[in-house]
């Protein structure tokens, strides 16, 4: 999902991986098949093991060896139903996600400083941004809406409420005032915009709510379901078959920037350096949001009272 790019090969990129998997990265040294993490089947997103926030940061952070790897979807119901029936003992989900609380999950806590700041922030086409200000001034007034318990929330009518994302989207546009004052002429002559996504229940919410606030002010807006990762989606964003994507700062950074960890855990700073490295694609990203979603290794209560886990090092102790 979200925190995934796609591995070219070779020592240089490998190393440029090492580098962006946080502090410490490269003097970390493979723990023992003795270790707990060796004994631990981990679940995930097919692309985890090449990502550097996911299997691969967990590898050069901490030095993380798992008895198996088991390729699952992007943080969604099956990964929980596999941690939850012991198919996988330790999982990734997102700090977004409400099964986590729901579920009596353990959230690992990030001890090394793996993860950077995953805030939301909508990645655009630059010169609609030109030719249309008041784009960027709508979606910015979602973002300045959105904060980390509006996020939860959201995900929770999804995957909890099972309720639709068009309906999800529009109460909270409502709720927020964010439809009072709209204008249903600004957009009017303007050719459609092209709301894309990826692969995830969240980004259903998102580019709904980028939709829907883009049509309360007249422009039309077309939703395109570009199912897949990053590989998937960012080449249509590039060649402008997609305007507008909803996005996480620190890992459309490293995505777009070849994976040469240039990501902070300051949202600011982050979104700054996205906006640089997305200039010569002709793009640039609007103002990050309170919320974020970063990738959260997990694992169940019973797991974590029976290998004393607490934080994502503890993987790593000799197993009992």
């Amino acid at each position: 999902m979200r925190r995934f790019r796609r591995v070219a090969g070779g020592a240089v990129l490998l190393a440029l991986l090492v580098s962006a998997c946080g502090p410490g990265a490269s003097s970390q040294s493979p723990t023992p098949t003795n270790s707990v993490a060796g004994t631990l089947v981990f679940g995930g997103p097919p692309e985890c093991p090449q990502r550097p926030f996911c299997l691969l940061g967990l590898e050069q952070t901490y030095g993380l060896h798992f008895k198996e790897f088991k390729p699952l979807d992007v943080g969604g119901p099956i990964t929980v139903e596999a941690l939850a029936n012991n198919e996988i003992q330790v999982g990734l989900l997102f700090t977004s996600d409400p099964t986590i609380k729901a579920r009596s999950f353990v959230v690992l806590q990030d001890d090394m400083g793996l993860q950077r700041a995953d805030n939301l922030v909508p990645i655009i086409n630059a010169q609609l941004v030109s030719d249309q200000a008041v784009v960027a001034t709508l979606l910015n007034s979602v973002s300045a809406k959105l904060s980390q318990d509006a996020l939860v929330e959201l995900n929770r009518k999804s995957t909890v409420d099972h309720m639709d994302a068009r309906d999800i989207a529009s109460a909270w546009l409502a709720s927020e005032g964010l439809l009072n004052g709209a204008n249903p002429n600004a957009g009017v002559g303007v050719r459609p915009i092209v709301v894309g996504k990826t692969n995830f229940y969240e980004q259903d919410i998102l580019s709904e709510l980028y939709a829907q606030i883009l049509e309360a002010n007249g422009f039309t807006a077309t939703r395109q379901d570009a199912s897949g990762s990053r590989e998937v989606v960012f080449p249509a964003l590039e060649s402008g078959q997609i305007d507008v994507l909803p996005e996480y700062a620190a890992t459309a950074l490293e995505f777009v920037n070849g994976g040469a960890g240039q990501a902070t855990a300051d949202p600011a700073t982050t979104t700054a350096l996205l906006r640089q490295a997305l200039t010569p694609k002709h793009l640039t990203a609007l103002d990050p949001a309170a919320a974020a979603d970063q990738n959260a290794i997990v694992v169940t209560q019973t797991t974590a009272t029976q290998y004393g886990l607490t934080k994502i090092s503890d993987l790593g102790k000799p197993a009992p």
